[in-house]
């Protein structure tokens, strides 16, 4: 059987029978009499066009099932994907998990007004194409409806359409895992564990409308992330760094970057280690820039995602053109920043990705739009329409979502804090969307008192909500940076790859759940 594939790629094997390749020029996995065989014919990185269509679904057969299935609605498409994921993970000096996935299929969806009708399957044939019309078809109400355009067409690419699991033999892999083990082990005799992992995908993607255009897109993904466990006095603490993007695996994989990683996962892990319980109540805060910019995502970025505001359940529902934060404030949701996690050519319903504008100098200005809410809207897609998988329909997902520079110095925004929390790492956090009211839980914070940092704390969560917490910014550092590339979003059960990003940040006032004092 074949562990991974290509369809459009195809190759006659001495066995007699016919086997597909993996990608153009790359690496074939299959297994014969149980014997594991790997071939590798070449290192072009360049992966080949994604085409879905053959001898058990044609073109003719796959758009004449689309025009049936979306007859009389109002939208609607035929969204094929394959998928290809290695990841590789090395602990306590040894390969603890070694996993390759290959998946393929095709969702069919027909929208009419706010009904939306979907089905999906992992066979590519006319036969199961035919079978998931009906259950499409309850969207339609019957009526004669004013189908929507298709997307507009454009030719930039934001990444280049590479196969990163292709770079690297499986075996220099393992190697590059085993010398981070070995470097990081020797930084410091405190350090206990080592765990490494190496992660790299490609997913291909067609999206076929009824009119007969389609639009294609080859999104690369690659993925470090290097966690030490250090031990003092009996106390251990962990420390944890990553980094990634739609980019070429060797990029993450020079010595010079993953030394710096584990360099710094060590750092934290010190921190960590002499940290103190955090302490509560009502204080200013300073955030640091980049990945704190979490708490803008969860905080105001599924608040402004169309649907929920077209439902009226979002906390920020009719405020448009209104104040929703300070002075200064202003955010974007911009997938079109190259070779970023959350950066996407085309969007999973075909539109371009943009940058969009969101608050204006405090000012609600914008949503993050898919094609059935923005026409329900009487607006544009922002290309904004996400989905998990082909198993997924589309909705209205963030990219990389930032907020804009200002013009302090970040030394000033941590010396006018007399006593408060300087906190730069942010973990896991919640928010409830009809409210804003959000808990976020800090992994590097500090005590500062009278606008010096003094000793870190742990334990700490920040508790607000979205439209308060942005009225109460009084400082916007100039050193706007994103995060390094490892966030993922969730949302109505689906997870997609996401940025965030943010310069230092003032805030006053704001809810700090740790230990009484």
């Amino acid at each position: 059987y074949m562990e991974s594939y290509c369809i459009q790629c195809r190759l006659k094997s001495y066995f007699g029978r016919e086997i597909k390749k993996n990608t153009c020029g790359k690496r074939t996995l299959f297994l014969i009499k149980n014997i594991v065989v790997k071939v590798y014919f070449g290192m072009d990185m360049k992966t080949c066009e994604f085409n879905p269509f053959g001898t058990n679904l044609s073109r003719d057969d796959a758009l004449k099932s689309l025009k049936l299935a979306t007859m009389n609605s109002d939208d609607g498409e035929l969204f094929f994907e394959q998928r290809q994921t290695e990841t590789i993970t090395f602990d306590d000096r040894r390969v603890r998990s070694a996993n390759f996935d290959t998946s393929e299929g095709m969702g069919l969806r027909s929208v009419y007004g706010e009904i939306t009708g979907y089905a999906h399957s992992t066979e590519l044939s006319h036969s199961s194409l035919l079978k998931m019309i009906p259950t499409v078809q309850h969207a339609s109400r019957g009526e004669v409806s004013n189908f929507a355009d298709s997307p507009s067409r454009q030719n930039k690419k934001l990444y280049d359409p590479l196969d990163p699991i292709s770079e690297l033999p499986f075996s220099e892999k393992v190697k590059i895992l085993q010398e981070i083990d070995d470097f990081s082990r020797n930084l410091d005799p405190s350090i206990k564990q080592v765990t490494a992992t190496i992660s790299a995908s490609s997913q291909k993607i067609l999206i076929l409308r009824p009119d007969g255009t389609s639009s294609s897109d080859i999104r690369p993904m690659v993925r470090l992330n290097i966690s030490l466990l250090v031990e003092k006095n009996g106390r251990r603490e962990n420390g944890y760094t990553g980094i990634g993007g739609r980019d070429k695996l060797l990029r993450f994989l020079k010595p010079e970057t993953w030394k710096s990683l584990a360099s710094e996962a060590l750092r934290i892990a010190k921190v960590n280690l002499e940290a103190r319980p955090a302490p509560a109540g009502v204080m200013d805060l300073v955030l640091g820039p980049g990945w704190p910019g979490i708490l803008l995502h969860e905080a105001i970025g599924h608040g402004l995602e169309a649907d929920f505001n077209r439902k009226k359940t979002s906390a920020f529902s009719e405020l448009m053109g209104k104040r929703i934060a300070a002075t200064g404030v202003t955010v974007f949701d911009d997938g079109t920043i190259p070779n970023r996690r959350g950066s996407i050519t085309i969007d999973d319903e075909g539109t371009p990705s943009q940058k969009t504008k969101l608050i204006d100098d405090g000012k609600l200005v914008g949503y993050m739009h898919d094609r059935q809410n923005s026409r329900l809207m009487g607006l544009k897609s922002t290309g904004n329409g996400r989905r998990q998988s082909y198993a997924h329909a589309p909705m209205p997902r963030m990219t990389n979502t930032y907020m804009q520079a200002g013009n302090e110095d970040p030394k000033n925004l941590v010396q006018n804090l007399k006593n408060g929390l300087y906190a730069v790492g942010f973990g896991g956090g919640q928010v409830d969307i009809t409210n804003g009211k959000f808990v976020f839980s800090c992994t590097e914070a500090y005590r500062v008192r009278d606008g010096k940092i003094a000793e870190a704390v742990k334990g700490a969560t920040l508790i607000g909500d979205g439209a308060s917490a942005l009225k109460k910014i009084e400082g916007i550092g100039n050193d706007l940076s994103l995060d390094p590339g490892i966030g993922n979003c969730g949302k109505a059960g689906q997870w997609v790859p996401v940025g965030v990003g943010q310069p230092s940040l003032y805030i006053s006032g704001l809810t700090v759940g740790g230990v009484s004092n």
